[in-house]
């Protein structure tokens, strides 16, 4: 061994010079073992704490990001749209007009039992959770993976989020809207807000969306009626609407009736309902399903009415309207409703053959009832059916209303104190000359001679007989006697609409050229039914949304014209059916008052009358149904003529009747202008024309004996009866009582043609 090299180590000996760094650095960094085979696939705790807290960030961002960028949305327009409904007074429904069958009530309306059954069904801890409930959506989530079927996780919030502002689309990104809308809402909006909003929009089947309409869908009966049971069942129904509907699928009874007790056993672990109530209650099967209501028969002309009468009066716009949502109670009355239908039906219709004659293809009908007192429409008929007759005929201003206006002009005359052309004061009992086709006097217009019906002429007669036999030279001359600015402005009072087409201040407005509607003319003899107090009539009880009433104008009542001149007009239309042309309303079996019209050409017939409780008007008018032009009735129902004394009477008569069946009939009470008491008269025949042979010639012209009131027996300072002006009788076979003068014509056995004698406005 040379000196040079170190010596040999010896057991215990450390590191020589150069090898202890080295021996140092390695006790320092001792190296771990690397991983091998398996082990490799074991992440380390901290690849493990790693990934997590970087999950908790990401999540925590991501619900950043989202609670950011998803805002609340407008509200859908399918979980807004709503029907208005319509309603009869008494509650009962007339018809829906929106595509949507929905009508949104507020959560006081819905009982607490009905609230409580639809938790119980849905989400139990309502009130207590949060907006979103993840475990549930984990459960539903492993569920629907493992085959049990698409399941929801969805908290009843989560449901009025999707029903309100999304869609019922299942898909990624609406559940993740769904989710964040959800929490947005759960802090903006209270617990009662979204349970009224999701039991407004949830769909029960039976096409009924939210739970009003599910009420009347399944039992008939709005939401506040409905039992804890039946509140049960349309809970039950959420889960599965048309399968546990157990009328339209029996054969899923069992099915539907478990899920009912899952409800009941719900509310009683919830405390909602007693054990004891729940043991006693009974499953509520529903009731059948009806189609929806629609627009057939009145309901079309009905709502079309009620909608007129909201938008012209301003209750509410037409877009607003359109809005949906609106509760609308009418006046009408059911009962009083369906009589007008089954009269129009039993006297008109079932008279007419379609098949064999072209002119009862024409015939329509239109009716209108108020009550006197209020002024409230208790019936309209509007014509057969709102989907084969698309005009309402209770509403149309396009048809002469005849001489139902002439007792108009006699009760302007009243109300104005007139008097004839020598000074008389017009009174039923004053004497006018009735001879046909006689030019009315003092009139600077330029020449009217008005033909009377059928060109009778009657001499010498009182306004009563004129009034009982419709006599046009009588009432065009007392229409200037009044001045027709003054029967015009009566006529308005009393109710006509201001605008009335050919409502123009000149003799001929005596006749009927007006054309005002079945319910105008109805408003203005309630008028006079009312002893001279006018109303503006109504239609409308109440309106409401989301419960909240609409206001509605009140009713302004006035008197328009004196008792005195109402009352004794009353008179004198009650003499009409007793004795003149509208003998056929005494089958209504109460004292009334009325008086028949007819329109030029017979393009129409009417009868206007009332009792003391009830004022009614009937038209029958012809119509082409291809060209919408106005038709004669000639020949229709195979009867020569259709008169105010005839159909419409008739109509008028079985209506009434059904209409106050159980009231206690009374008699008019009237005051009666001086001079107006009904005074004897003898019955005068009028000589026949060469035409008529005298067995066939009527007594229709009476006549008092001498002056019974003391005053000249002409309207003007001229002798009624001067040799110059020959008096003539009426045609072949015309008998008294007929027209407007014919009354009841229906009976003409006359080969003639009745268009030869008509003239405008009977």
């Amino acid at each position: 061994m040379s000196s040079d090299e170190p010596p040999p180590q010896g057991p215990g000996q450390g590191p020589g010079p150069d090898q202890a760094p080295a021996e140092g650095k390695a006790k320092g960094k001792a190296k771990r073992p690397k991983r091998k085979g398996w082990r490799r696939l074991i992440p380390t705790w901290r690849m493990v704490l790693g990934t997590l807290i970087a999950f908790v960030v990401l999540c925590c961002g991501l619900f950043a990001l989202g609670y950011a960028l998803v805002d609340i949305p407008p509200a859908n327009s399918a979980a807004t749209a709503q029907s208005n409904v319509y309603l009869y007074a008494d509650g009962s429904q007339i018809a829906r007009d929106g595509d949507v069958n929905r009508e949104n009530v507020q959560l006081a309306q819905i009982p607490k039992a009905v609230q409580h059954a639809a938790l119980a069904a849905e989400d139990r801890d309502f009130y207590s959770e949060s907006a979103v409930d993840p475990k549930a959506m984990i459960r539903a989530a492993w569920n629907t993976l493992r085959g049990k079927g698409k399941q929801s996780g969805s908290t009843i919030t989560q449901q009025y989020v999707k029903n309100y502002y999304l869609g019922q689309e299942q898909t990624v990104s609406r559940k993740v809207k769904e989710f964040f809308i959800s929490i947005k809402l759960d802090r903006e909006a209270s617990k009662d807000e979204i349970l009224t909003g999701y039991l407004n929009t949830s769909y029960f089947g039976r096409n009924a969306y939210g739970i009003q309409a599910a009420a009347q869908a399944y039992y008939g009966v709005d939401v506040e009626d409905l039992t804890t049971a039946q509140g049960a069942y349309l809970a039950a129904l959420l889960n599965a609407p048309s399968a546990y509907d157990v009328v339209a699928h029996p054969e899923n009874k069992a099915r539907a009736v478990a899920r009912w007790n899952y409800v009941l056993d719900g509310m009683v672990t919830k405390k909602w309902l007693s054990a004891s109530d729940r043991q006693n209650m009974t499953f509520p099967v529903p009731k059948e399903a009806k189609g929806a209501a629609g627009m057939s028969g009145q309901r079309g002309y009905i709502v079309q009415a009620v909608k007129d009468y909201i938008t012209s009066n301003k209750i509410l716009d037409e877009d607003t309207l359109a809005t949906g949502g609106y509760r609308i109670t009418t006046t009408l009355q059911k009962k009083k409703q369906d009589a007008f239908v089954e009269a129009v039906d039993d006297q008109l219709m079932s008279q007419l053959d379609k098949k064999t004659r072209d002119v009862d293809k024409n015939v329509r009908a239109g009716g209108a009832a108020i009550d006197p007192a209020t002024g409230k429409v208790v019936a309209m008929y509007g014509g057969v059916d709102y989907t084969k007759q698309y005009v309402n005929n209770a509403t149309r201003r396009d048809y002469q209303v005849g001489s139902t206006f002439k007792p108009f002009v006699f009760t302007s005359a009243v109300e104005n104190g007139s008097t004839t052309q020598d000074g008389r004061t017009i009174t039923p009992n004053t004497i006018y000359d009735g001879t046909d086709k006689r030019p009315v006097q003092g009139w600077d217009g330029g020449t009217y001679a008005p033909e009377n019906e059928d060109g009778v002429s009657y001499g010498n007669i009182t306004v009563q007989t004129a009034t009982d036999k419709s006599v046009n030279s009588v009432y065009s001359q007392m229409a200037v006697d009044v001045g027709p600015a003054k029967v015009k402005r009566t006529a308005v009072d009393l109710g006509l609409p201001e605008n009335t087409p050919d409502l123009t201040a000149s003799p001929s407005i005596a006749l009927g050229p007006a054309t005002a509607s079945v319910l105008d003319m109805t408003e203005a003899y309630a008028t006079l039914a009312n002893h001279g107090k006018h109303g503006t009539y109504t239609i409308l009880a109440s309106v409401t949304k989301d419960g909240e009433k609409v206001d509605l104008p009140a009713r302004d009542t006035r008197r328009v014209v004196s008792r005195e001149a109402a009352d004794t007009t009353t008179s004198m239309l009650q003499s009409v059916v007793d004795s003149g042309t509208g003998t056929a309303a005494q089958a209504a079996g109460r004292p009334a008052a009325g008086k028949t019209g007819t329109a030029e050409e017979d393009t129409a017939a009417w009868f206007a009358g009332y009792t003391p409780d009830l004022a009614t008007v009937v038209s029958v008018m012809g119509q082409d149904p291809q060209s919408g032009a106005h038709t004669s009735l000639y020949g229709a129902a195979g009867l020569a003529r259709i008169n105010g004394g005839g159909f419409p009477a008739q109509i008028w008569a079985q209506f009434t009747k059904q209409a106050l069946t159980g009231t206690t009939a009374t008699d008019f009470d009237l005051n009666l202008e001086s001079g107006a008491e009904q005074l004897p008269v003898p019955t005068v025949s009028t000589p026949a024309t060469e035409s008529a042979p005298a067995s066939e010639e009527p007594s229709a012209t009476e006549e008092p004996p001498g002056e019974p009131t003391g005053e000249p027996a002409s309207p003007t300072t001229e002798s009624p009866q001067s040799p110059e002006t020959p008096q003539t009788d009426g045609p072949d076979e015309f008998q008294p009582g007929d027209g407007d003068g014919n009354g009841v014509l229906n009976d003409l056995t006359s080969p003639s043609d009745p268009r030869s004698t008509r003239a405008a406005g009977r």
